[in-house]
């Protein structure tokens, strides 16, 4: 019975990688960014079990932290995506798609095409799997701090939706009452959010 499961410890309560025995493996679909594979995986069972699941390439997102101006503060943008047809709050993000590139230089690229923003200080904060039943992808989410401008003949000019997203600071406070109010449901904000005030208040704390 479940109520009769053991207690784990803080130890136990990590994850077991290991990828199971494939026997066959097809791209049922090709995409421009990424696609969808079909695997034909043992499971221990008399048959191999067929999972379809997005092939994807990773991404970062960029939890920017100031303290400067007498509480913690985060930049947000507001970004059109069409599969959950809303404008959603994020944090600067994007793909790892350059090949080659270590994930915290993907990271300082994007900060400064989305945000026109550099920092002096990167830390891996903490790394996801949003959707692993279907979606092979991994975001890893890194604090950047000690933030000032990109000068501006050196910024990105970009173009098309991203020309016009909105940005914003919001008091970090604020942004956990967002999370816990259901305003926001953009995974890596959400998760970056709540791991940043944790940290802040175990810092607190001492």
């Amino acid at each position: 019975m479940t109520l009769d499961a053991p207690r784990l410890s803080l130890d136990e309560l990590h994850d077991l990688p290991g990828r199971r025995p494939v026997a066959a493996s097809d791209v049922v679909f090709e995409g421009r960014v990424w696609d969808v594979v079909a695997d034909d995986v043992d499971l221990g069972g008399p048959e191999p079990v067929r999972r379809e699941y997005v092939a994807h390439t990773g991404a970062v997102a960029i939890l920017a932290l100031r303290e400067d101006r007498g509480t913690p503060e985060v930049l947000v943008i507001r970004q059109y995506r069409h599969p959950i047809g809303a404008e959603d709050w994020e944090l600067p993000a994007g793909l790892l798609d350059v090949e080659g590139e270590e994930p915290v230089l993907t990271a300082q690229r994007e900060l400064v095409e989305e945000a026109d923003l550099q920092a002096a200080a990167w830390e891996e904060l903490v790394t996801l799997t949003p959707s692993p039943g279907g979606l092979d992808e991994v975001i890893t989410i890194f604090l950047a701090t000690g933030l000032s401008d990109v000068p501006g003949d050196e910024r990105h000019e970009r173009e098309h939706e991203e020309a016009g997203m909105p940005t914003g600071w919001v008091a970090l406070d604020d942004a956990v009452s967002a999370v816990l109010n259901g305003q926001v449901r953009n995974g890596p904000l959400m998760v970056g959010v709540l791991t940043v005030a944790e940290r802040l208040r175990r810092r607190t704390r001492r």
